[in-house]
């Protein structure tokens, strides 16, 4: 995928997001192990989220493999670290395709 296609479905992630009540606190953390795109929080509850386009469900949902999902999760421990968090938080994904945007929430392997 393109950055720019991926900074499009980014930010129509960020809309819905934004729309569903969360606040975006920060986009695009990077760590030695990898990226989250966005860190959002909604009722106290911080949601490490995974942005996926495709041109449809099945095909962008397959690209969250285990080793992304185990880098994403390594990257949020170093982001709570950093920040001297303790909270509750989750790992979603929200998938955009022409038709529809998806929200997965607590996604695992």
């Amino acid at each position: 995928m393109s950055r720019a296609k991926g900074n499009l479905a980014e930010e129509l992630a960020c809309g819905f997001l934004y729309d569903k009540g969360f606040i975006v606190i920060e986009r695009n953390f990077y760590s030695r192990f990898g990226e989250i795109d966005i860190i959002a929080v909604k009722e106290e509850v911080l949601h490490f989220v995974e942005v996926k386009s495709g041109e449809d469900y099945e095909s962008a949902i397959q690209n969250i493999t285990r080793s992304k999902l185990s880098k994403i999760i390594k990257t949020a421990q170093i982001y709570m670290s950093k920040n001297s968090l303790d909270c509750d938080f989750t790992f979603d994904a929200i998938i955009v395709t022409p038709q529809k945007i998806w929200h997965v929430e607590n996604i695992t392997l």
